[in-house]
């Protein structure tokens, strides 16, 4: 799957996935064959952490 570049984009497609269809950030970049380090830096660098516990980026 081709994820949007755009920060903002990217985090309402991922928030979005883990809300109705993964249980945990750990499913979701194994089903999509993404490398998780990478979302997270680029979600990071945009202002965002993942929550575990609310399984959503914040």
């Amino acid at each position: 799957m081709n994820l949007p570049q755009d920060p903002f984009m990217l985090l309402s497609v991922v928030n979005m996935k883990l809300r109705d269809e993964y249980p945990s950030l750990a499913a979701l970049v194994e089903d999509l064959q993404i490398d998780e380090t990478e979302l997270r830096q680029k979600l990071a660098d945009a202002g965002f952490e993942y929550m575990e516990a609310q399984n959503q980026f914040r």
